[in-house]
């Protein structure tokens, strides 16, 4: 099941975008536009994370936070604001907010940090990961892309695994052999490349870059 995503922000472009981008990583989102709009929906018992820009019409981010946490106090709250001001910061964390971006952000930020926070919040839901749009299910060896299964062999899902578990580490060929074959294996180090293209044709929209002349990494 896909994880709900609530956006705030009234500046209707970034939040046309930002919506996108993590629809794209495969979340459900929900946008509002003002504040009055999101407030009927802090009880809502099936939201995963909230993004809120702090300055919301005639109210703002703040109030809405203590909106949230008075109903569910344990879901996570990212801050997004042009001000970048260590009083906002501060103010922010003592209502119970997890992170803070300042505007202009990089989208791509906003989604890596959103992930992070997922995982970190859910990471014993049912064992399931978001990774570049794919859901993974590490206990059931299972990989969804908006909602179908993504048919992987035992090493392709083991290469998988090293790399979300890793995410931002660059691997040698040599260090994927030995972890994920064993360092018992005499074959050839190519079948460490032959394995990700198979990985890469499954699943195009997984971010692992070629390092050249060292090796792998998952962006």
């Amino acid at each position: 099941m896909k994880k709900v995503i609530c956006v705030v922000e009234d500046e209707k472009d970034l939040n046309e975008l930002v919506k996108r981008y993590l629809e794209n990583e495969g979340y459900e989102v929900r946008s509002y536009l003002t504040y009055d709009e999101a407030q009927i929906h802090t009880n809502d018992d099936d939201i995963h994370l909230w993004i809120l820009d702090i300055m919301l019409d005639d109210k703002s981010g703040f109030d809405l936070i203590e909106e949230i946490k008075k109903h569910s106090p344990d879901v996570p709250v990212i801050f997004m604001s042009a001000r970048d001001k260590e009083f906002d910061r501060i103010i922010g964390l003592e209502k119970g907010s997890d992170d803070y971006i300042t505007k202009p952000f990089s989208t791509k930020e906003l989604v890596l940090r959103v992930n992070k926070i997922i995982q970190r919040t859910y990471r014993n839901d049912n064992g399931r990961t978001m990774v570049d749009g794919y859901e993974i299910d590490e206990n059931q060896r299972m990989v969804y892309d908006k909602g179908k299964n993504v048919e992987l062999t035992t090493k392709e899902f083991d290469l998988l695994m090293l790399f979300v578990k890793n995410r931002g580490t660059a691997f040698l060929r040599e260090q994927i052999l030995e972890q994920v074959w064993d360092t018992n294996y005499f074959g050839s180090d190519r079948v460490v490349d032959d394995t990700l293209r198979r990985l890469r044709k499954k699943m195009p929209n997984l971010s692992i870059h070629t390092i050249y002349g060292f090796g792998y990494r998952l962006g």
